[in-house]
């Protein structure tokens, strides 16, 4: 009796002590969550203000502070096409008070195409959330002597015109590669630090040419300070569907370039900060009004989990290394 007394002791003590364990792992495990942010938010965007980037980091970061209680900050830090400011974030204090709003060059390009990067995008960052997913649009001055992607290639037959890119190495710039490879014109390339200082010289008259991430180039469209020949995508942009995409106008196969902005974290940022804040950013891209902006400006929302978004990186990755190798344009 006092043996069989002694187990049900014995098993009731371990049970009691798993209970206590499981019920101090529940609340351990989402305090990072429960308790972030602590402090402001520093959300680096890797490039000059008004790029599509900036756009979407500052309208998705505004509605983080009201759902977070805390100010998300927006700092820009351009440089060597987004490497700079992604490289400061790669090597930030993993718990989630500072965070990248990365996008296709310094995630998908660099890898293959800068020296001593200084940061692997797949090593040292936690995918959070992707934000947007935008053609790009071929824009051109208002006073540009053709309204058409034939008219301006026809053009560039009798004298070289000069494309702008928001960087070396950026989607703008190897869509810009590929068009001039693909039909055989004469365009220079030349870099700026960002979509916005690329945009206004485009309405100075000093380049000839820009794929622009759409949103960006949207505003100067609608005030009639460019003219939109086309999209870069392999569909139209619900956005602008009378503009046709590049591979209709020119005439050529398999054309599709896209420009896409995610949030990012440093790598060992806990799981549940970086599931919290996943929620947080579908949410608010669902919300109505953000929604219809995005759309408005021709993104194409893609709610995903952080895993999915690492996938889509990957895929991301290999696609535009074919791309380097086709068009063997080098970083020197």
């Amino acid at each position: 009796m006092r043996r069989r007394d002694s187990l049900r002791i014995a098993a009731a003590v371990f049970v009691i002590a798993a209970l206590v364990v499981a019920a101090f792992a529940a609340a351990v495990v989402p305090a990072h969550a429960q308790t972030y942010p602590s402090r402001p938010v520093h959300v680096v965007v890797p490039y000059a203000p008004g790029g599509t980037g900036d756009i979407v980091g500052r309208l998705i970061s505004d509605r983080l502070a009201q759902s977070l209680g805390q100010s998300f900050v927006i700092e820009n830090r351009a440089g060597a096409s987004g490497a700079i400011g992604t490289q400061m974030v790669a090597g930030a204090m993993p718990d989630g008070h500072t965070l990248l709003v990365g996008q296709t060059g310094e995630l998908a390009i660099n890898q293959h195409w800068i020296k001593d990067l200084g940061y692997d995008p797949n090593r040292d960052l936690a995918p959070i959330a992707l934000a947007a997913v935008v053609p790009l649009a071929l824009v051109v001055p208002r006073g540009a002597p053709y309204s058409t992607v034939a008219g301006m290639i026809e053009a560039a037959k009798s004298h070289t015109l000069s494309f702008a890119s928001a960087g070396t190495g950026t989607p703008g710039h190897f869509a810009g590669e590929l068009l001039k490879l693909r039909t055989a014109s004469r365009f220079t390339h030349v870099p700026y630090k960002g979509a916005g200082p690329a945009l206004n010289d485009l309405v100075g008259g000093h380049v000839d040419m820009f794929f622009s991430g759409f949103p960006a180039a949207v505003p100067q469209v609608k005030a009639g300070t460019l003219k939109l020949l086309a999209v870069s995508s392999g569909t139209r942009s619900t956005a602008a569907p009378d503009a046709p995409t590049v591979a209709e106008a020119a005439n050529i196969k398999d054309f599709d370039i896209t420009l896409w902005a995610g949030f990012f974290a440093p790598r060992a940022t806990p799981a549940a900060i970086v599931g919290r804040l996943n929620s947080e950013i579908n949410r608010i891209l669902q919300l109505p009004d953000i929604k219809a902006r995005l759309e408005e400006d021709g993104a194409e929302i893609r709610p995903l989990t952080p895993d999915a978004l690492a996938g889509f990186m990957r895929s991301e990755s290999d696609k535009y290394l074919r791309i380097i190798k086709e068009t063997g344009v080098t970083s020197d």
